[in-house]
């Protein structure tokens, strides 16, 4: 498999709003499916200006295939919040989350010298819970009724690794290097 990280432009924004609506993708993120062009672009503009959350698409074999940030980056405490899905539903299951999720975690450790990438994840989703699993990260808590969607609460769990567990884990794995622009 061939992977990049593209930095997120302004050229994507389309392609990542029809992703982000299609209900395979939007039942596992906190906001609304419904995404309005311009508030597409209102995003992009605020967060393509903000030092402290890197965006970029995932290509896979020259193809398009999802989305993978950096969040909230925090230098003076060294770590950040993470986030990625695979927009395209064809190729799910073919392992590219766990090449997206060991390269961002390489980049994360290595290239910023981040100590600690954390995420959050519905309770519901075991199947990214196990995956994240996999690669290293740990469950740190459990937020009841943290999200309102639709009407409805949903359960958080809070998922995180440390650098110095990912030094120990990290030869365990078949890391096939992404190329990730800055």
């Amino acid at each position: 498999m061939q992977l990049k990280f593209l930095k997120l432009k302004e050229e994507h924004l389309e392609q990542v709003r029809l992703w982000r609506m299609k209900p395979e993708v939007s039942q596992f993120m906190y906001t609304s499916p419904d995404i309005f062009p311009e508030e597409q672009k209102q995003w992009y503009r605020k967060t393509s200006e903000d030092p402290y959350n890197k965006y970029w698409i995932i290509e896979s074999n020259k193809k398009k295939v999802g989305l993978v940030s950096l969040n909230d980056i925090d230098l003076i405490n060294r770590k950040t919040t993470w986030a990625y899905y695979i927009g395209k539903l064809s190729e799910r299951g073919k392992g590219i989350g766990k090449q997206v999720e060991l390269n961002i975690l390489c980049y994360a450790f290595d290239k910023m010298n981040l100590n600690k990438v954390w995420g959050e994840v519905f309770a519901f989703n075991k199947k990214v819970i196990k995956l994240h699993e996999k690669c290293g990260s740990k469950i740190e808590g459990f937020l009841k009724e943290h999200i309102c969607k639709n009407g409805k609460f949903y359960d958080v769990v809070t998922m995180g690794i440390l650098k110095s567990d990912w030094k120990k884990i990290k030869g365990q794995f078949q890391i096939e290097e992404a190329l990730i622009e800055d």
